[in-house]
């Protein structure tokens, strides 16, 4: 007779007092999943997670109080978990899973790690991590009323990088005020900035700079302080963004001065922030008028809207678009409010202004306004009851992986309605290892096309290793026979090669190099095509795969209902259909705890080649579709935090 521990098999039971798992992650899913993995009986628990505690997530966090605010949350997870088993032994990291000290070793001592992420590329660099220590992974995310659970086994599965993902649509809210690396998180500040100055204020949508974000300051507990200090004694008032933009009359150069030099001055201060970043340039409009170029005036070639202006150009842009908005605002009342339409010429004018100025700022190209407006963005409010089923479903998963039935495992999607089958839950079967993956393949290899005369060799380190490829820190040796080494991850080692061409090195057409992640345990061979023919704005491309696009979606739909598959995405889903982004045409709510269903994207993105067997009746379908670009562009995806949100 089979010997019963609660609703567990003994066997089982006194397995899960004994095994060592990860948890990556403590936001919304983190938290229902630790709650969930004490209450089973898991007794040795490990946490980590980067990120402190803010306002808004404690509407779906329930691990966390107000008192908890600016505190770390692997921290104050650990202690709130155990009040439900005192007997439990959990350890807390306040750190980044990225942090080379945990390197295959560490992830060696765990038999099974789950990821709760936010962002693509932690949740590349965990399942690089886990096939390198070959250690089940279950990897998960959830987009409003949607949600995924995926196994990934080395050999045995897809990995999470088994198939090309949508590029990522959701952004941590600190990452957006504070450490912005891509033109959409310039974006979707400057449709912040417009609801603070003009619209409907919103505690979520803050623009000024972070100060509780825990990678500004050196002592956690400083962190705390500071965000907590302006609600201790004395109900102090802050003045709030619009206030004070009322209080100096709507001045553009007050304005810039104070978003674009002030802020950024202040954001300077936080040096911890810029140790292993570029830190920013603050502008100044007193300058910029000054050494303004008359030719920055003058109109350019093509169509107006697919114009890249220059800095001073957005900066009158700014100013134009500032007083037009104002002069709104005095006709509708003191107490009115606006509400931000791409379609409105001022709007579009101002988040255009304001996003490419931040985009300068931070260093990066900006962006012509016909492509800021088709990054326009849409909400998808997290849900605690999803993040609830989420983290059920990932116990459940786990479960099987300690009972040793890994072939019953599955890649489960919950749709927002019922399918033909009247089920909310569609259990998947696991696909087996993409044979091109260039991840988890035997031999990894990919081809990649480049101009080899105008390539540096710090586009191939950022923009194609790390950014596209997803390596931290990466070596390149060119296969010419000599071992000639063109990157090295030691600090300032290869550092005079970055502003040379490939071609500088005799790197041609046909060329090979070889390049490894020791952090990774990963190294992936490149063999280069040189092409003259890239398309504008276009650096380099992945040869057999359109980086950022998914397969044509497919008609049958039967299993799908709404789930499109993308996260910051990768880990991050794309999980909502076309009408969601039709009803919700306003800029998104970024926090960052949660994540999107990173593997909604991966394994709903097979969809398109595959047939699987419904696990239940042993029926066979088509797979859920992926979107193509152009639908990504009108339905959110990606999601990866609680408050997710997807870009259209």
């Amino acid at each position: 007779m089979v010997q019963l521990v609660g609703s567990l098999r003994k066997e089982l039971a006194d397995s899960l007092s004994t095994c060592k798992v990860l948890v990556v992650g403590a936001g919304g899913i983190g938290c229902e999943l630790l709650k969930n993995l004490v209450l089973t009986g898991f007794k040795n628990i490990e946490v980590i997670d980067l990120d402190t505690i803010d306002v808004s997530n404690l509407n779906r966090q329930f691990l966390f109080q107000k008192k908890h605010v600016g505190k770390s949350k692997a921290q104050v997870a650990k202690e709130s978990v155990l009040q439900f088993c005192p007997t439990a032994n959990i350890t807390a990291y306040h750190d980044s899973i990225m942090n080379p000290d945990y390197n295959v070793e560490f992830f060696r001592q765990f038999i099974l790690v789950m990821n709760a992420l936010d962002n693509r590329a932690a949740r590349n660099h965990v399942n690089r991590m886990c096939l390198a220590a070959d250690i089940p992974l279950i990897e998960s995310g959830t987009a409003g009323y949607l949600g995924q659970v995926t196994v990934i086994k080395k050999g045995m599965t897809e990995c999470y990088e088994c198939q090309p993902k949508p590029a990522q649509k959701t952004f941590p809210g600190c990452t957006i005020r504070n450490t912005p690396s891509e033109p959409i998180h310039c974006i979707v500040w400057a449709k912040y900035l417009f609801n603070q100055l003009f619209g409907e204020e919103d505690a979520d949508q803050e623009v000024s700079p972070d100060t509780a974000d825990p990678e500004a300051a050196w002592n956690p507990e400083e962190t705390a302080a500071r965000a907590t200090a302006s609600e201790k004694d004395g109900d102090i008032k802050r003045v709030s963004t619009k206030e004070w933009a009322r209080s100096i009359g709507y001045d553009p150069i007050k304005l810039f001065n104070k978003l674009f030099k002030d802020d950024i001055m202040y954001l300077l201060t936080m040096d911890k922030l810029w140790r292993k970043r570029k830190a920013p340039t603050p502008l100044d409009w007193q300058q910029l008028e000054n050494s303004a170029c008359p030719q920055e005036e003058s109109p350019g070639l093509g169509l107006k809207d697919q114009q890249v202006l220059g800095v001073w150009g957005h900066c009158q842009l700014f100013q134009q678009s500032v007083d037009t908005l104002r002069s709104q605002l005095k006709e509708k009342g003191r107490e009115a409010e606006l509400v931000w339409d791409k379609d409105d010429p001022p709007a579009m004018d101002f988040v255009t202004a304001a996003a490419n100025l931040r985009m300068h700022i931070f260093s990066m190209n900006m962006k012509s306004r016909f492509d800021v407006k088709s990054m326009a963005g849409n909400i998808i409010p997290a849900i605690a009851t999803t993040n609830a089923v989420i983290a059920g479903l990932i116990v459940l998963e786990g479960l099987k992986i300690l009972s040793g039935e890994l072939d019953s495992c599955r890649t489960i999607f919950l749709n927002k309605c019922p399918n033909l089958r009247k089920k909310l839950l569609v259990p998947c079967i696991l696909d087996p290892p993409s044979a091109n993956c260039y991840v988890c393949a035997s031999k990894p290899e990919v081809t990649v096309k480049v101009n080899v005369h105008k390539t540096m060799v710090v586009t191939l380190q950022d923009k194609i290793l790390k950014e596209r490829f997803g390596m931290v820190a990466p070596d390149v040796q060119i296969e010419d026979g000599k071992g000639t080494i063109l990157i090295s991850s030691e600090e300032g080692e290869t550092e005079a090669n970055n502003c040379k061409f490939l071609s500088d090195f005799g790197i041609r057409n046909g060329s090979r190099l070889q390049a490894d992640d020791f952090l990774q345990d990963y190294t992936l061979l490149i063999t280069v095509l040189h092409t003259e023919e890239l398309e504008r704005d276009v650096e380099f491309e992945v040869v057999g795969e359109a980086p950022d696009k998914a397969p044509p979606p497919q008609s049958n739909q039967e299993e799908v209902n709404s789930i499109t598959n993308g996260n910051k995405d990768s880990a991050q889903p794309s999980t909502s259909s076309s009408k969601a982004a039709a009803d919700d045409d306003d800029i998104m709510i970024v926090d960052s705890d949660e994540e999107a269903a990173p593997s909604i994207s991966t394994a709903a993105s097979s969809a398109t080649k595959r047939k699987y067997s419904d696990a239940e009746t042993g029926e066979t379908s088509t797979k859920r579709p992926r979107t193509d670009q152009s639908s990504a562009a009108a339905t959110p995806t990606d999601n990866d935090d609680d408050d997710i949100i997807a870009l259209d």
